[in-house]
């Protein structure tokens, strides 16, 4: 659920930031997007995990 979390933020960030102009802030809307993935994945990975060693 905080992989989803982050993307959401991360897209807010950016879009305020293109909004605003503001390329740091489209940056780390873009960085918090790549993390909420790779949380989200991460998860995907653990749940596959606990179910084959059920």
């Amino acid at each position: 659920m905080s992989g989803e979390f982050d993307k959401v933020k991360g897209k807010v960030k950016e879009v305020t930031g293109k909004v605003l102009n503001d390329d740091s802030l489209k940056a780390k809307g873009k960085a918090e997007q790549v993390k909420g993935e790779a949380e989200k994945k991460a998860g995907k990975v653990k749940d596959k995990l606990d179910d084959a060693t059920k």
